[in-house]
């Protein structure tokens, strides 16, 4: 099977559906309403699951390259203390890689590369998706309109594709949590390829790249849309009895990289991922909150596994009903795990309650540990070829 397709949205699922379809024999077209394909300001993990997938997408080896593994580090209190410390080179053996960190303007520019210029519309808002027959599907694309055998919804959170198609569905919820995060503008004498620190309702954590420089950011348990005049001296006052390197991380930021957004979620799971020639991929589908840095890699094996579908059923309808079984079941088991990370992470606030989750985890063997990190990375994508 092979045809057209029209994927909206041009982030990191949606850039990834363009190329798992190409791979398959598919003419596919990205609509994205921004004027630059990148997230400039933020960092990102990738976990061997969305590593893999890469690899079946025939990307794998350049992020790689681009990236630093993450071998040390591990979970911390205010003051320092351990409560978990990283075994990147067990994880390495039990599964063939580490952990990677890498800037997000880089992973986009390298799925950028990946795909002909021409796939590519940008500054484009897409119109509503509609189902005009039995086999096509019209997509507004400014004054024009596109037809296609298939339409890839990657809009986002606030996907209006999503809310068109399940008009009782009560959307993106807040989850309590807001962020604000940067990349540094200069490199940062950092001692760990990644830490999180856990206070009462707040965590900081870093992310560090290769040319040394890292990224940081700050989760704060707050009303949504609170915003700060200066954040930067907000969460230097916040933050000023922790441990280093958190200090130094904001003393080499600049003020104008910092973002700031509130952190959404589907915690209402939908009742499916397609409808008629209309399938939702990433946030669009399934958002997250990011407690297990799962959001981005679970958004890639959707990518996968919707191509690996089409090139094997002899339908798109029978190739959407097998993407639907495959991964809502999946990816919604990994979003409630990620909002239950969170409870018993930074939104944790209570003082015994936060000392009884430290003194566990402490007391927590590394092997086990381990584990528990495989039972959301354990996945290997199915062939494109």
């Amino acid at each position: 099977m092979g045809s057209t397709a029209v994927v909206v949205g041009g982030g990191i699922g949606g850039l990834a559906a363009a190329i798992g379809l190409r791979r398959v024999g598919w003419d596919v077209t990205v609509l994205e309403r921004a004027s630059r394909l990148e997230d400039a300001g933020a960092g990102i993990s990738l976990a061997v699951n969305g590593l893999r997938a890469l690899d079946e997408l025939g990307v794998g080896a350049a992020v790689r390259e681009a990236a630093r593994g993450q071998y040390s580090g591990g979970t911390r209190t205010p003051g320092g203390g351990w409560l978990t410390r990283m075994d990147g080179a067990a994880l390495e053996e039990a599964v063939g890689t580490p952990i990677m960190g890498i800037p997000r303007s880089t992973l986009h520019r390298l799925l950028r590369d990946a795909l002909p210029a021409q796939a590519l519309r940008t500054g484009v808002t897409a119109g509503p998706a509609e189902q005009t027959g039995p086999g096509t599907v019209r997509v507004g694309c400014g004054d024009a309109v596109l037809e296609a055998d298939l339409v890839v919804a990657a809009d986002g959170i606030g996907s209006t594709i999503r809310s068109r198609l399940f008009p009782a569905h009560p959307g993106p919820v807040y989850s309590g949590s807001t962020v604000l995060r940067a990349i540094t503008g200069e490199p940062v004498d950092v001692d760990s390829d990644f830490e999180l620190t856990w206070g009462p309702g707040a965590e900081f954590g870093h992310i560090a790249f290769l040319d040394g420089r890292a990224e940081w950011h700050a989760v704060l348990s707050l009303p949504a849309r609170t915003r700060f005049a200066d954040p930067l001296a907000e969460l230097r006052r916040r933050f000023r009895t922790w441990h280093e390197p958190v200090t130094a991380l904001l003393d080499a930021t600049r003020p104008e990289a910092v973002l700031h957004h509130d952190v959404h979620e589907l915690s209402t799971p939908l009742p499916s991922f397609t409808a008629g020639r209309i399938a939702l991929l990433g946030d669009a589908a399934h958002a997250m909150t990011p407690n297990l840095g799962q959001g981005a890699c679970q958004a890639l094996e959707d990518a996968v596994t919707l191509a690996a579908a089409l090139a094997a059923e002899p339908s798109v309808e029978a190739a959407l009903g097998r993407y639907d079984a495959e991964r809502r079941p999946r990816s919604q088991a990994v979003a409630r795990a990620a909002r239950q990370a969170g409870r018993m992470g930074q939104q944790l606030a209570h003082p015994v309650a936060v000392a009884l989750r430290n003194q566990a985890m402490r007391m927590t063997p590394s092997r086990a540990a381990t584990r528990m990190i495989l039972r959301h990375h354990a996945w290997r994508p199915p062939r494109l070829g």
